[in-house]
């Protein structure tokens, strides 16, 4: 549980103590299904029960720590579509409830938090604030408000302690490697908090995320299709943007029409593969969370706490690249992957590379492709199996750093994607959008 005030335990002992108990009872529920076992209950039953007890204290601990024990949680909440169909029900409720609530801080606390940062003037700022949050995530919390113009504002709020969370957090995350495989199988979890632990602190800094909302505000200005809030005000640990209304993306998964699932799917992989190039930073969390589909069919994006500067665009590499696998060419990816440090030329032969890809390829090769549900369950089947041939090719890869968060994007908006059940154009995206990807063998390339 949070403090009484609403804080999340800021202390390693106590953070660690919490987190430590997710291993202690995940041994313990093996051992008791290892009895029921033998008692006679059937395989398949007790594994599908332990792997959900884990999966409901693992989601309802890192709620309640908030910071980057949260962050883990959201992180996964994207890749929700690999669970096994027989489990998704419970997992799902538990990844949704973080992707948009956690146990809220008492007014009194927002209160001194908006004193803090912005003066003991600060109600002069607004004509009201609700002082009830409309949403809690991992670092802060979210209030309706009204601006001193009369226009409608959403009122970031940081938890008071979240940058002390996040430092408790960064080695303590590493002992949940096996907690989190249990929960999720086919996770590559340690890679998972490799990747988080490098940025998580950037994500308390509210100063940081105004500039890259306002970035992508100014590239998406009257866009027909992706709508961002401007930037008010920020100052210390509160961040004041214009208010959303609409559909959040969670929604749209549970129940939404086909049309509307289509239609948001499209709109993710636009904002993802033109930020680069329009606003010159990826957009690096796309959880549902972050996500609302507007009533005059717009998807907005209220979330910009983990983006990464990209000067120059898309590298330079990855047009040709995705050009090159989805032709089929296993010579020129196989090239351009050991040119890019991705792997050894001579450990991982060319096809070897082209069939670990190939399944990842497919929506490439289509005017339009359906990602579905049981096309991401087999990927983690293939992928969590330690005997599989896409598996050896798997671990002779390597990842560079500067690549992990695309990486960890791609996956995500891929399960995303089969989450809402959406047929996108994906080639025609990357076409408009990729420098170096709207090529063909008959283009003179040489593939």
């Amino acid at each position: 549980m949070t403090s009484e005030d609403g804080r999340p335990p800021r202390g390693r002992l106590a953070r660690t103590a919490r987190l430590a108990a997710l291993p202690a009872a995940y041994a313990g529920r093996t051992a008791l299904g290892l009895g029921k076992r033998i008692g006679g209950r059937p395989a398949e039953v007790v594994a599908a029960q332990v792997q959900q007890r884990t999966a409901e204290q693992l989601f309802a601990v890192l709620g309640q720590l908030k910071g980057g024990a949260m962050k883990v949680g959201q992180a996964m909440s994207a890749m929700e579509a690999a669970l096994p169909e027989q489990l998704v029900g419970p997992y799902r409720d538990a990844l949704v409830r973080l992707q948009e609530a956690a146990p809220a801080m008492p007014a009194d606390l927002v209160h001194r938090q908006l004193e803090q940062s912005f003066g003991t003037r600060w109600r002069r700022l607004f004509r009201d604030l609700d002082d009830r949050p409309v949403a809690a995530a991992s670092v802060g919390q979210v209030h309706r408000a009204t601006w001193s113009d009369g226009s409608p504002v959403a009122v970031k709020v940081q938890y008071p302690g979240a940058g002390e969370a996040l430092v408790a957090d960064l080695g303590v995350l590493q002992t949940l490697t096996p907690v989190l495989q249990a929960a999720a199988p086919g996770l590559d979890a340690r890679q998972l908090l490799a990747e988080l632990r490098d940025r998580l602190v950037d994500e308390v800094d509210y100063v940081r995320e105004a500039e890259a909302q306002t970035a992508f505000a100014d590239a998406y200005r009257d866009d027909p299709d992706l709508a961002v809030p401007d930037v008010l005000a920020v100052a210390g640990q509160v961040l004041v943007t214009r208010w959303v209304d609409g559909t959040p993306l969670s929604r749209v998964i549970a129940g939404g029409a086909r049309d509307d699932r289509d239609h948001a799917g499209r709109l993710l992989v636009r904002l993802l593969a033109s930020a680069p190039v329009r606003a010159r930073r990826l957009h690096g969390d796309p959880h549902p969370g972050n996500f609302r589909l507007l009533p005059d069919g717009r998807l907005a994006v209220l979330d910009f706490g983990a983006t990464e500067a990209l000067p120059h665009g898309w590298p330079a590499r990855l047009g040709p690249m995705l050009a090159a696998g989805r032709d089929g060419d296993a010579a020129a990816l196989h090239r351009m992957a050991a040119s890019a440090g991705l792997l050894r030329a001579d450990q991982v032969p060319p096809q070897a590379l082209l069939a670990l890809l190939d399944p990842y390829l497919q929506p490439l090769r289509s005017s339009t492709h359906r990602f579905t549900r049981a096309w991401l369950q087999e990927q983690t089947r293939l992928a969590s199996d330690p005997f599989s041939a896409a598996a050896r090719t798997q671990r002779r890869l390597t990842v560079p750093p500067r690549h992990l968060l695309l990486q960890r994007v791609a996956a995500g908006l891929a399960g995303v994607l089969c989450s809402l059940d959406a047929t996108v154009a994906v080639d025609a995206e990357l076409r408009r959008w990729l420098p170096g990807y709207d090529t063909s063998r008959d283009a003179g390339t040489g593939r």
